[in-house]
């Protein structure tokens, strides 16, 4: 019987800070920007936990919700309402990065054997950013998704708020924690989409008669695709209401 994959998402509350002790003020400020400010910053993060399993015959469950949710409970109360920096002996020599904090807990789960076989990880800081690590890539190779909004008209006359989500994809650099420099990646996005695509006509932007959503993403990852500093661009998912998005990988 094929594996079918079974998602759960949970929350917990965190702060934490980016911070290399043996850097100066400078350096620090420089690699981290705001993640840097003192004393800490806190989260409601959200994890969300996918497993892959075959479908109980008698149950017709990969697994019971309950049994995965008392599991996912027991694992994140020792993160709940704590100081990553402080209270967890996991980030003594690492910056407790998104991408760092995943890995810990997919070490914990991994070690769940009656929740099945782990195959993704993905931690949610806000709605805006989130670090995905998978069975595949392995503990040393995450991406990150970050997501910017813009407004623009469509067809001349039909304007749209739409959300565009960034991936990247890479090594976790074993110095920052991190698999790209999210402040570069900012302002990447800024220059090269935003400030092109906010408040006008897609049209006379992309230059063509007739615009998609589908049009959108090959645009904007042509526009990124080179410029990205570290790790490589993934994919590029633009939504152009709720109930329609597009993807684009290259």
């Amino acid at each position: 019987m094929p594996s079918v994959l079974l998602t759960k998402r949970i929350e917990f509350a965190a702060a934490h800070r980016y911070i290399k002790p043996e850097w100066d003020e400078a350096k620090n400020r420089a690699v981290f920007g705001l993640c840097y400010n003192a004393p800490a910053h806190g989260h409601n993060y959200m994890l969300e936990v996918t497993v892959s399993g075959e479908v109980d015959p008698k149950t017709g469950m990969v697994i019971n919700l309950f049994d995965l949710k008392q599991v996912l409970l027991g694992v994140i109360e020792e993160f709940d309402h704590m100081n990553f920096n402080l209270d967890l002996p996991y980030f003594r020599d690492r910056i407790p990065t998104s991408e760092n904090i995943a890995r810990v807990l997919w070490t914990k789960l991994a070690a769940q054997s009656e929740i099945g076989t782990l195959d993704t990880i993905r931690l949610y800081e806000d709605e805006d950013l989130y670090a995905e690590i998978t069975a595949a890539g392995g503990l040393d190779v995450a991406s990150v998704t970050r997501r910017y909004s813009f407004t623009a008209l469509l067809d001349g006359l039909q304007g749209h708020t739409w959300d565009c989500f960034v991936s990247v994809h890479g090594s976790i650099d074993p110095v920052t924690g991190m698999v790209t420099d999210i402040g570069a990646l900012d302002r990447l996005v800024q220059e090269r989409v935003i400030r092109v695509c906010d408040r006008q006509d897609l049209r006379e932007v992309l230059k063509a008669a007739s615009i998609s959503g589908a049009h959108l993403a090959e645009f904007i990852w042509s526009s990124l695709v080179s410029g990205v500093s570290s790790g490589a661009l993934k994919n590029i998912r633009v939504v152009q209401t709720r109930d329609l998005s597009f993807d684009y990988n290259g």
